[in-house]
């Protein structure tokens, strides 16, 4: 059972950067397409960045880009989002998953239900 772990949450001030990371179980995350979402209070959970198994390709939510970047590091079997010029509008619950059905070395999955497995979240917010 892959199980995934994020880090690297917390509170700054617009402008500030964070890095958060996704560690996970299993001798297979090479072959995992990873995401990253987030949910902030009262509003659905949405798309934030993906990144294919091979780390190839990526895609971002409009919202983000030129702002965050997806790496991934798959001998440490970790995802990484670095976050930067952060807002407050960035605050939420970000939450890392991990597509554990194959897919090929380029597709990057951007919709909830493509993804089966979740972590626990972790805590952003940005103050102004």
């Amino acid at each position: 059972q892959v199980q995934l772990v994020e880090s690297g949450g917390g509170s700054v001030q617009a402008g500030d950067s964070l890095r958060l990371s996704c560690a996970a179980s299993g001798r297979t995350f090479i072959r995992y397409a990873m995401g990253w979402f987030r949910q902030a209070p009262g509003k659905d959970r949405e798309f934030v960045v993906g990144i294919s198994w091979s780390g190839g390709s990526t895609s971002y939510a409009d919202s983000v880009k030129g702002r965050f970047t997806i790496s991934r590091d798959n001998a440490k079997n970790t995802v990484f989002l670095q976050m930067n010029t952060l807002k407050p509008e960035d605050t939420a619950v970000y939450y890392c998953a991990a597509r554990l059905l194959g897919s090929s070395a380029k597709q990057v999955f951007t919709r909830e239900y493509e993804y089966g497995t979740w972590g626990q979240g972790t805590q952003v917010t940005v103050s102004s």
